[in-house]
C-alpha cells in the first residue's frame, strides 16, 4: 500500500512553558504540504508528551495440565477510566466499576532503556515471575495504541513461565498497584472475555490475539 506524501511543517510553538507533573501538554502551529504542491491554513494541534515516551506489554504463558495455553492477567487501577463522565456517555453502564480493569503487565521503557530489559523488569515487578532476560520474546511488531494524541509506542512481548515459580511481586511502590489482583486464565477463555466486552483494554486483546496466532 502506498502512503500519500503528506508533509508537516511546524510554524510555531506554542507550548506552555515548566509544566509540572508526569505529562506535559505540547501545542503548535502546524501547516500542511500535499503531493499536488498545495498548503493547508495553519492549524493549532495539540498532543500529550511525557519523559518515558514508550511502553512494554507482556505476555507470560504457560500449558496447562489440559495442554491449554494458560496465560497471566493482573488487575489495574485507571484513573481517567475511574473519573470518566457517565453523563456523557452513550452506554454508561459499559464503564468498569471505579475503573479498575483487567490488563496484561506493561510499563513503561525508562529513557536508554532497552525494550527487553523494561519487560524482564515490569514482569517481576507486577506478576512476580525472575526468569533471564533474554526468555522474553518479541511478540509481533510495535504500535501506537493512541497516535492521535500522543506519540507513544508499544513493544510486545511473550514468556514461557513456570506457575510454580511465581513470587509475590515487587511493585513499583504505586499506590495504584497495592492489593492489585493477579489471576491465570485460558488464553480462549481471556479472548472470549475480550469478544463479549470484559477485557476491555486494547493493548491486551491485541496482544493476546498475537500470542494465539503464535501458539495455534
Amino acid at each position: 500500500m502506498h502512503l500519500p506524501d503528506i508533509r508537516l511543517e511546524i510554524v510555531r510553538d506554542l507550548t506552555p512553558p515548566d509544566q509540572q507533573g508526569f505529562l506535559r501538554i505540547v501545542r503548535r502551529v502546524y501547516r500542511a504540504h500535499y503531493p499536488d504542491g498545495s498548503v493547508s491554513a495553519d492549524f493549532v494541534y495539540d498532543e500529550v508528551d511525557r519523559a518515558a515516551i514508550d511502553a512494554v506489554v507482556i505476555v507470560a504463558h504457560f500449558r496447562g495440565a489440559s495442554g491449554e495455553r494458560r496465560v497471566f492477567l493482573r488487575s489495574a487501577v485507571r484513573p481517567p477510566v475511574a473519573g470518566r463522565d457517565r453523563a456523557r456517555s452513550p452506554v454508561p453502564e459499559l464503564d468498569p466499576p471505579n475503573g479498575v480493569i483487567w490488563e496484561l503487565p506493561a510499563g513503561l521503557v525508562e529513557p536508554g532503556e532497552p525494550p527487553r530489559k523494561a519487560a524482564w523488569r515490569e514482569l517481576e515487578e507486577e506478576l512476580g515471575f525472575l526468569v533471564p532476560e533474554e526468555a522474553l520474546e518479541p511478540l509481533g511488531p510495535s504500535s501506537f495504541p493512541a497516535p492521535g494524541f500522543i506519540a507513544e509506542r508499544h513493544f510486545f512481548f511473550a514468556v514461557e513461565v513456570d506457575p510454580a515459580a511465581r513470587r509475590e511481586p515487587s511493585l513499583d511502590g504505586s499506590a495504584l498497584e497495592r492489593f492489585g489482583a493477579v489471576v491465570e486464565i485460558g488464553l480462549s477463555e481471556a479472548l472470549a472475555l475480550a469478544r463479549q466486552g470484559g477485557l476491555c483494554d486494547a493493548k491486551t486483546e491485541l496482544a493476546l490475539r498475537r500470542l494465539a496466532e503464535l501458539v495455534s
